[in-house]
């Protein structure tokens, strides 16, 4: 069995095990990784030789951390990554490469239409309808885009809102609200099958599937890396989060919002950003969380964009495709039964 694990703004680690009657009887662990000294190499394979099949991440990292010699180095990898990469070899987890990707950069539509589409297209990615492709939005009006269990008045005053402009939507992932104003942010969505994140932990998935925009930013000069679950953050500040949704059929949703010149002042206007929520971020001011892409690399919004898609293109040897007409349609439909409705923007008041 074969698995292999790029640690996010680290190395690869790459396993190769066999198992016989459900015990790991021969692992190999290899990468681009750095380990000093050089033989404890040897004590992490005889780490993990004896496990059960069924150990998990924890499991084998713990293993591997006992079997260390004291003041082991392990430079871009963790037990953890070993762990996981294991973990992805037992449940034969796929790689980027395994699939044929696209990457869809179409005109604007409106934001119902994108949060649409982000529905159907997940769903066809799930049935094989469609080969996993990476989406950039673009809207043709500014909104603000509530997470699926978020509350609507809390979250939002309609009042700001509209006096700045923003339709107020809500999404099928969970997460955070994004004010999302025309020509501010860069938005893209993923849409994979479920064999991509196999082996991984929710948590961890997140990462995984954002390592390759953690490098397109390095490409344009953002020192960014990931913090908790789905913050994307560099030295000067917060950039932007991503949310995820899974769908029963295997298909998955991953986006993310990255700002690129967002006015903090409206934004306390139209988001209801109280204390509490910013506690955590080291700071009582929203305006000071954000901290724009402009800024930071001097670039253009669709020099960036550009920069993201040459990136991922390279990442995966991706091919430029376009929405079908069936799956505007499809979109359409949601559009009109789902997410324009009363029902659904209120359903967590």
């Amino acid at each position: 069995m074969h698995g292999e694990y790029k640690v996010p703004g680290g190395k690869l680690v790459v396993v190769d095990l066999e198992v016989s009657d459900g015990t790991i009887t021969e692992f190999a662990l290899a990468g681009d990784f750095f380990l000093e000294p050089d033989d404890a190499l040897m004590d992490i394979n005889r780490a993990v030789v004896g496990l059960p099949e069924t150990a998990d991440v924890a499991t084998i990292a713990a293993a591997v951390r006992r079997a260390l010699p004291e003041g082991a180095q392990l430079l871009g990898f963790t037990p953890e990554a070993v762990g996981t990469a294991t973990r992805r070899a037992l449940v034969t987890a796929a790689t980027w490469s395994d699939f044929e990707w696209q990457v869809v950069d179409d005109p604007a539509v409106s934001p119902l239409m994108n949060l649409a589409l982000d529905e159907v297209l997940t769903q066809r990615v799930g049935e094989g309808a469609r080969t996993p492709t990476l989406r950039i939005w673009e809207w043709d009006r500014s909104a603000v885009v509530i997470g699926s269990f978020q509350s609507y008045k809390n979250e939002v005053d309609p009042a700001g809102a509209e006096k700045h402009g923003f339709d107020i939507v809500r999404r099928i992932s969970g997460g955070g609200a994004m004010m999302m104003g025309a020509g501010q942010i860069i938005t893209y969505s993923l849409y994979a099958p479920a064999s991509l994140v196999a082996g991984l932990t929710f948590a961890d998935s997140y990462a995984f599937l954002d390592d390759w925009v953690l490098h397109a930013l390095h490409s344009v000069g953002v020192e960014a890396t990931y913090q908790g679950l789905n913050d994307i953050t560099s030295p000067q500040g917060k950039i932007g989060g991503a949310a995820q949704k899974r769908l029963a059929n295997g298909g998955i949703l991953h986006h993310a919002t990255l700002s690129y010149d967002i006015d903090g002042e409206m934004m306390t206007e139209v988001l209801r950003i109280g204390r509490e929520k910013l506690s955590d971020k080291g700071t009582t001011s929203a305006a000071k969380r954000v901290d724009p892409l402009r800024s930071q690399t001097g670039m253009g919004r669709r020099e960036i964009i550009d920069a993201f898609i040459t990136q991922f293109e390279k990442f995966t040897g991706a091919t430029r495709g376009s929405i079908t007409d069936d799956e505007y349609a499809a979109a359409e439909e949601l559009v009109r039964t789902k997410f324009s409705t009363d029902a659904w923007l209120h359903r967590v008041p």
